[in-house]
């Protein structure tokens, strides 16, 4: 599947490839589009959602001119340096009180495909971040319309912009560990296709929440969240519960954390 440089330039993304393997009988994926730019990828298949598009849709962009954070941050990435893309699921049979482990899903999805392509050694920051060498490498952002549930990502792979308020951040091409983007996609598509599908048929027996935990770096860490509403939680990371919520201990007492900025204290 991978294309060959042009002129020294990253190739593009050929829709018509990924779906010839990706998309089969009984799976989930249905439609990959690929476009040249656009403001958002999760804004575009959020409106797709609205309209009644089906689960199983992809749309990646070359480049997005009006990307979103969490928290409202902007994510801009120059043509064909990361690899950006959004998927639509309804996970109609999960509840309502478990739909929150699209986003980490999502990121062991994403851990899983680059240990696998790109041999880096990532990890996941919760609740919404890839790292490598305690380096920001990918986000990942979710958001709900009605039943629908849009799940982005932008994986740095030629450039590393600076990370939010300036944290580090780092790209596959930094960390010498070169891979395609068309061929990162299709494992990344590969390994949420069978995350998401074990996981709506099973939430709390699928072991996502045991995969979830071996994979992140912010258990048994020290941490500073910072909260909606300006509150700050210090502690020690010491879980991820049944819902997906960080679970912090302050002075004894446990607080479980469903939104919030966590920065590592070293």
């Amino acid at each position: 599947m991978t294309n060959d440089p042009v002129d020294g330039e990253p190739p593009p993304l050929v829709a018509a490839d990924l779906a010839q393997a990706l998309i089969r009988p009984g799976g989930l994926w249905r439609e990959i589009r690929v476009v040249a730019a656009t403001g958002s990828t999760n804004t575009g298949l959020l409106k797709a959602a609205a309209a009644g598009a089906a689960e199983g849709v992809v749309l990646a962009a070359e480049t997005q001119t009006a990307g979103r954070g969490r928290m409202g941050r902007s994510w801009v990435s120059p043509p064909r340096a990361a690899l950006i893309f959004s998927v639509l699921l309804r996970p109609a049979d999960v509840p309502a009180s478990r739909r929150g482990w699209v986003p980490l899903l999502t990121g062991v999805a994403a851990v899983s495909a680059l240990r696998r392509v790109a041999s880096v050694d990532a990890v996941l920051k919760w609740p919404n971040d890839v790292l490598v060498r305690h380096k920001k490498l990918a986000g990942i952002l979710a958001e709900q319309n009605g039943g629908a549930i849009v799940a982005g990502i932008g994986i740095n792979v030629h450039t590393s912009p600076p990370g939010p308020a300036g944290a580090a951040a780092t790209s596959l091409e930094a960390e010498g560990a070169p891979v395609s983007r068309d061929r990162l996609l299709a494992a990344m598509l590969s390994e949420l296709e069978h995350l998401y599908l074990r996981w709506a048929r099973d939430p709390d027996g699928c072991g996502l929440r045991e995969q979830y935990q071996s994979m992140c770096d912010t258990i048994g860490r020290t941490v500073r969240v910072e909260l909606p509403g300006g509150r700050v939680l210090a502690g020690t990371a010491a879980d991820v519960d049944a819902h997906g919520r960080l679970v912090v201990r302050d002075a004894g007492s446990l607080t479980a954390v469903s939104a919030g900025d966590v920065v590592h204290v070293r």
